[in-house]
């Protein structure tokens, strides 16, 4: 899919969110983000072109949208006291992430380049 990929470049989730996207590491085959969004902050609209995995490692109460629809709500029993998880992403099409929560929600994702 990464090679057919229908979404320009500036959806990319480190050119169109910087705010909440931070490059830790990056090689020819990996890169790993810092996700960082802040209570009461919406994300842009945004990609992610490539399969990875994800860690959360601070849980929020989020709301997850796709294609500016809400899609998802968390519940306050999925981040009340959430151990850290990690799982597999694939690709993302247009998304972004509000945080409805008081507390920051934080996470790594790990994107496999190559």
């Amino acid at each position: 899919m990464a090679d057919r990929w229908p979404w320009p470049e500036s959806l990319e989730g480190l050119v169109a969110a910087p705010a909440s996207h931070r490059v830790l590491l990056e090689t020819p085959a990996v890169r790993v983000l810092e996700i960082l969004v802040e209570p009461g902050a919406r994300e842009p609209e945004h990609t992610h072109r490539h399969p990875s995995v994800m860690i959360v490692d601070e849980p929020a109460r989020l709301r997850y949208y796709t294609y500016g629809e809400l899609a998802f709500e968390s519940s306050p029993e999925q981040t009340a006291s959430a151990p850290p998880r990690a799982e597999w992403m694939p690709p993302e099409e247009p998304h972004s992430v509000e945080n409805i929560d008081v507390r920051r929600y934080h996470a790594f994702r790990i994107e496999f380049l190559a």
